[in-house]
């Protein structure tokens, strides 16, 4: 099935990909398999988003639609087709 990964400018910058990166996964995929297809394709993506132990990096924030996936199943979230995965770097302030 077909999946979309979105990724900010920054990683788009790093990564000489577009604002939207399909990404092909078998059926019943999750989150982790759609950031392992994106990791094929981009490896200095990977570098970025997740550990050397496939952890999400503390700074790095993936929604599935509306909903960030820490609220979920984290990378266990399952996707269906055509969902669109969003990663984003954590915004902070003071």
């Amino acid at each position: 099935m077909n999946v979309t990964v979105r990724l900010p400018g920054v990683l788009r910058d790093i990564a000489g990909a577009g604002a939207a990166v399909p990404v092909r996964v078998p059926a019943g995929a999750t989150v982790r398999d759609a950031l392992d297809a994106l990791a094929r394709d981009l490896p200095a993506v990977e570098r970025r988003v997740r550990d050397e132990c496939g952890a999400l990096r503390p700074h790095v924030n993936v929604f599935l639609g509306n909903t960030n996936i820490r609220d979920l199943a984290l990378l266990a979230t399952p996707l269906a087709p055509g969902a669109e995965v969003y990663v984003l770097p954590a915004v902070s302030g003071g």
